[in-house]
């Protein structure tokens, strides 16, 4: 009798004979990236360094497409905008120490959003292991650990031979949800030497699925059947379980109102009838959430900017479905239900009973026409014009990336993304300079689509030098820069705060011609003329800049009421 177990797969008379005479000249490097292409990758980011040089070595000797930037922090947040846009691990090589401890903030951007980024860092020679104090370059005493409270996971490798069984669970785990980094740790004399094992060639690392228990779903089908009052929140979850053609269907068979958080964008149609669109910040969509008495949360820990600041205290019955076991029922008491957001949606959908609501429709409307009554009392007529005028030049299908700035704010809230997996920004870690290098990465995996990048003058400059990966790789990206001379909602901050505003204004460049001197072509513009020049700017093949100098004010916040 033959057991499932006792099967192994019979390698052929080709990979006999490659694994028994491998090629010459390679090294603990080429383990890298054929484990790599083996997994499916065609793409990595990173920044070469003294003790990573085998990786970048052995780059050359595989088909694997190589697009480097000029900060490892800014490699990383093109390789988190990559893995957004596929859904694919997006390796990211780098070196030791400082080169390793630049991409952190990266790393935390994409921790927060569920991104999935396989970095892979070099380390000092194992001789220079254990904590001593050899005086390697770039010694750390135990580098790893600035890693463990950042990533998903971390893979340590001693010997050649850990390699590819390293990178795969690394792979794994980046892919299982909830995605997001992981940290894979190889020493400098494991990469430079002589490679004498085969070619890696069979690499399996098929994520786990994350299933529902069928008897949370059910509990929660008939709540939700039975609501008076139902409500969705829908996060960043949804997004990237592919699962907004679920979560449409499911509200509209309970006539449920559904809010997207602002990870959540493009999650559920804007202009839908039962859309509240994403005006969290916003207290009269507080009031409204507040007031349902099942609330169904997908894909959402509600945290700060999903809970209006922590202002918002549900009084109904709470369902949350989240695949980060850390975030269910961290801020609210609920029905937890840890799982893959598609895979619950499809779960309630084939159980919950079909419920009518004609008022729905007309209670979101009511809502909407509160928040706009709100916004048209506070004179913001330019940010409504310029937010307005970038979605017109904005095609539908085309992404686009934010940094932490005044225009992305307004965004969150009021811009409609048209499509799941279009809109995306640094609103996990909130770091600057997140805007310009996403939209290279987004680049890299689809070239056939512009993408727009979006930054204040402040962010600008942490990522200025990426013009030049730009135009190395004439990658697609139109970069819109809204120049108001400093850190804008800093200044609004400390202003509103203290009565005037300190280290926020800023000495800043020509950035158009600045953009030139790269090579890249660069314009000035008004709020009048900007839906013009920035649609000619993702018009036109290649990087692009346009600079609006303007002064964005934020609405008045509510949760201070």
């Amino acid at each position: 009798m033959t057991h499932d177990h006792d099967l192994v797969l019979r390698p052929t008379s080709a990979q006999t004979e490659a694994a028994l005479n491998p090629p010459p000249g390679r090294n603990g490097g080429d383990l890298v990236v054929e484990t790599l292409a083996g997994l499916g990758a065609t793409t990595v980011f990173g920044l070469p360094g003294q003790h990573a040089l085998g990786m970048f070595d052995a780059l050359r000797r595989s088909d694997l497409r190589y697009v480097g930037l000029r900060v490892e922090n800014n490699a990383g947040f093109a390789a988190d905008a990559y893995g957004r846009i596929t859904g694919e691990a997006a390796p990211l090589l780098l070196s030791t120490g400082p080169g390793a401890l630049t991409s952190l903030a990266a790393l935390q951007e994409a921790a927060a959003a569920s991104a999935p980024v396989l970095a892979i860092g070099s380390q000092i020679p194992t001789a220079g292991l254990g904590g001593g104090r050899h005086g390697y370059l770039h010694e750390l005493p135990d580098q790893a650990s600035s890693f463990r409270g950042v990533v998903k996971s971390v893979h340590m490798v001693r010997a050649q031979s850990q390699i590819p069984s390293a990178i795969a669970a690394a792979w794994k785990s980046a892919l299982t949800a909830p995605h997001g980094p992981v940290w894979v740790e190889i020493p400098q004399d494991v990469l430079l030497a002589p490679a004498s094992l085969p070619v890696v060639t069979g690499v399996d690392a098929t994520p786990d699925e994350l299933v529902p228990r069928p008897e949370l779903t059910a509990v929660a089908a008939d709540l939700l059947s039975r609501a008076a009052r139902p409500a969705i929140i829908a996060g960043g979850g949804v997004v990237r379980a592919d699962a907004s053609g679920k979560l449409r269907l499911l509200a509209e068979r309970l006539s449920a109102p559904v809010v997207t958080t602002f990870g959540g964008k493009g999650a559920f149609p804007w202009e839908h009838p039962l859309s509240l669109q994403s005006w969290l910040e916003d207290r009269h969509t507080t009031d409204f959430l507040e007031d349902a008495d099942v609330l169904l949360v997908v894909g959402s820990g509600l945290g700060e900017l999903s809970s209006n600041y922590h202002t918002f205290k549900p009084r109904g019955r709470v369902v949350q479905i989240e695949a980060d076991l850390g975030k269910l029922e961290s801020n609210h008491p609920a029905l937890g239900i840890h799982a893959d957001a598609r895979l619950a949606l499809q779960a309630l959908l084939e159980t919950v009973e079909e419920r009518e609501d004609p008022a729905a429709p007309e209670r979101v409307r009511d809502l909407l026409a509160r928040v706009r009554a709100r916004l048209a009392s506070q004179d913001l007529g330019l940010e409504q014009q310029v937010l307005a005028s970038v979605r017109r030049a904005l095609p539908a299908d085309a992404p686009s990336f934010w940094d932490m700035t005044i225009l992305a704010y307004w965004a969150w809230s009021a811009f409609d993304a048209k499509s799941p997996n279009t809109m995306h920004s640094a609103q996990g870690a909130g770091g600057l300079g997140y805007g310009f290098p996403a939209a290279l990465g987004a680049a890299a995996a689809d070239p056939t689509r512009p993408v727009l990048a979006v930054s204040g003058d402040g962010g600008a400059l942490y990522s200025i030098a990426e013009l030049a990966t730009a135009r190395q790789y004439d990658l697609n990206v139109t970069w819109l820069i809204v120049d108001d001379g400093g850190y804008g909602i800093l200044r609004e901050y400390m202003t509103d705060a203290f009565g005037q505003a300190t280290a926020t204004e800023l000495t800043r460049p020509d950035y158009v011609a600045l953009a030139e001197s790269f090579g890249v072509p660069g314009v000035r513009t008004s709020p009048e003329t900007l839906e013009a020049d920035l649609g000619e700017a993702l018009a036109s093949q290649g990087p692009s800049v346009v600079v609006l100098p303007a002064v964005l004010r934020m609405f008045a916040p509510t949760h201070l009421d």
